[in-house]
């Protein structure tokens, strides 16, 4: 009777690991379905919203300087600016796209995705940055940095249904304590970017498993767990590494070290690449000062 026993507890196992690989199976299709679907709606909505920016352009360009209807024109191009910028992001992280990485300072991009994360968090969660006036420059392609602050704030807001506050930094650092999955271990000056929260913290266990692709401690069908294995396979991928601060109720913190360019390079005009053009549309951006709170009501 034993191994009868034995035999039935493998094979109920062996059915549950089954299921459960059946179930990712279906998950990675659904997020690539998703992503197709996104990136394609963005596209087409785009387009329309490119047509009323150079609309309103040209109502602009006839209208007087001092007529009463110039400021409604106005109105309208900011709104199709802003929603440009949004759709632009959107389609950097939904499309599949070659990778072109260039010189780029992490400051641009956490101030670029800025407007977003605030519409995306919600109005019950704070959202900080301070970022670092000194900052060295790293060798990245744009929308994988989005996809990585996307990624890290969005586990951070799920991880305070109630509200709280989430702080985004960057500094210049001695690197991470490297271990022997860091590629890059001869580097010897580091970017860090970090996002911490006041959550409700990641136990032991859960840390240990955290970027293994489909593993998430949200409820079913809140969370696929491939966000924070995406941000692995960029981070590693280009010779960095990620650290983990976390306790049960007292928040959590991650770090995403990358390897620092030479001392005195300058970040490339990201207009320069006409793929990265569309990432990032022409407009003057104001990027928050040190400590300065951007959260902000949706319009």
């Amino acid at each position: 009777m034993g191994a009868i026993a034995a035999q039935l507890e493998v094979r109920a196992e062996e059915t549950a690991e089954s299921s459960q690989t059946e179930q990712q199976i279906r998950d990675a299709h659904k997020m690539e379905a998703i992503g197709r679907l996104v990136g394609g709606v963005a596209h087409d909505f785009n387009n329309l919203l490119t047509g009323m920016v150079l609309c309103s352009e040209l109502i602009l360009a006839g209208l007087e300087p001092n007529s009463r209807l110039r400021r409604f024109a106005e109105e309208i191009h900011k709104a199709g600016e802003q929603g440009a910028r949004l759709i632009h992001q959107l389609m950097a992280v939904a499309r599949q796209r070659a990778v072109e990485p260039c010189l780029l300072s992490l400051n641009d991009l956490v101030s670029e995705v800025g407007t977003l994360l605030t519409r995306l968090i919600g109005e019950d969660i704070e959202l900080i940055s301070e970022l670092a006036d000194d900052l060295g420059v790293v060798r990245m392609d744009p929308a994988q940095v989005q996809q990585i602050i996307l990624n890290l704030v969005l586990n951070a807001r799920d991880a305070m249904p109630a509200g709280g506050r989430i702080t985004v930094s960057t500094s210049n650092c001695d690197g991470p304590k490297l271990r022997r999955d860091a590629h890059n271990q001869s580097c010897q000056c580091w970017v860090a970017l970090a996002v911490s929260d006041t959550g409700c913290g990641i136990s032991p266990e859960a840390r240990a498993r955290l970027f293994e692709p489909f593993f998430t401690t949200k409820k079913p069908g809140v969370g696929n767990g491939l966000g924070l294995a995406t941000v692995h396979r960029i981070v590693t991928h280009e010779g960095g590494a990620i650290e983990v601060e976390s306790e049960p109720g007292r928040g959590t913190r991650v770090i995403v070290h990358l390897p620092r360019v030479g001392v005195g390079c300058k970040p490339s005009k990201v207009a320069d690449n006409p793929d990265h053009a569309s990432l990032i549309p022409n407009h003057k951006l104001r990027r928050p000062r040190k400590g300065k709170t951007i959260k902000g009501k949706s319009v």
